[in-house]
């Protein structure tokens, strides 16, 4: 009787044994197990700072001066003392010029030079993905840049418990299918990264950009990080969030890492008054304010 139970039970345990393994396999995470549907397109705000309010004449160019200059001389560093005398730096507006010197090189940054991969991003949007054999989706489509005609392709994957993201970007006789950035997000799109490239003739590390949002309270935050490998800025940052904070519900938070230093700005998105604190620039830690009209001010 043993002899014949252990006929049965060992068969039966092995049969079990190839169930289970069987069932695990087709419950994992792979990405042909995910939804037919395509994974959604993180926001706009988790790829380009909002540098407005210290662009008050609506074009870089002008808040800057010479812009091919600037950009030479930035080389991806954070802000320097060397432009203080700029028009905005003058007179009774030097607290709120300063900050806008500060943000001004990085708006410089990612206006002239990512162009290309800020405006391809934008305009995935307005188009519609199509799935491909192996469960990931393609938005394709081209854009325009300074009169040049670029092919994007953003490819959207699933992964465990998000996004994988990649952006193939094409020009026609220079190069094909050019990993300008890639990036991944949780699945409701509320917080992720991405790394982008310098260039295709360069195509080593230049940013790094994390995000998150928060829909409940209408808060957001993004954070540039200079990621050259080797470059005497690498991990210098700039950061900038919309927040419930009264009075000041915006802010920037900029580290030169060249020279050891941090520019802290926090300003009223309605009334514009704000205040910056810059230890190296002002020679105290104290904040240095200004009013709704630019103006230089006591702070309170």
């Amino acid at each position: 009787m043993k002899t014949i139970t252990n006929k049965v039970i060992i068969p039966c345990l092995l049969i079990l044994a190839l169930l289970a393994s069987f069932i695990t396999g087709c419950s994992g995470t792979e990405t042909n197990e995910r939804p037919s549907t395509p994974p959604q397109i993180p926001p706009i705000s988790s790829f380009i700072m909002d540098f407005t309010d210290f662009n008050p004449q609506g074009n870089t160019s002008l808040l800057l001066g010479n812009t091919p200059r600037l950009v030479q001389q930035v080389s991806f560093v954070g802000s320097g003392d060397s432009y203080a005398s700029d028009q905005y730096a003058m007179g009774t507006r030097k607290n709120w010029g300063f900050a806008v010197l500060n943000v001004g090189f990085w708006s410089v940054v990612v206006i002239v030079g990512l162009a290309i991969p800020v405006a391809s991003f934008v305009e995935s949007f307005d188009h519609t993905p199509e799935q491909q054999p192996d469960y990931s989706w393609v938005w394709s489509y081209d854009v325009t840049v300074k009169d040049a005609v670029y092919t994007a392709d953003l490819q959207g994957k699933y992964i465990d418990n998000g996004v994988r993201w990649d952006m193939y970007i094409s020009k026609q006789n220079e190069y094909t299918d050019f990993q300008w950035y890639s990036g991944e997000s949780d699945l409701p799109a509320t917080e992720g990264f991405w790394i982008l490239k310098k260039n295709p003739s360069d195509p080593t590390d230049l940013v790094r950009i994390d995000w998150k949002r928060d829909l409940a309270e209408g808060t957001h935050d993004i954070k540039y990080t200079n990621a050259v490998p080797g470059g005497q800025e690498n991990g210098g940052y700039i950061f900038h969030g919309v927040t419930a904070e009264e009075p000041y519900e915006r802010f920037y938070e900029i580290f030169n890492k060249g020279k050891d230093n941090y520019t802290y700005i926090e300003w009223n998105n309605t009334g514009k008054e704000g205040r910056v604190k810059d230890t190296r620039h002002f020679n105290d830690s104290e904040w240095h304010c200004w009013d709704s009209d630019y103006m230089d001010v006591d702070c309170e």
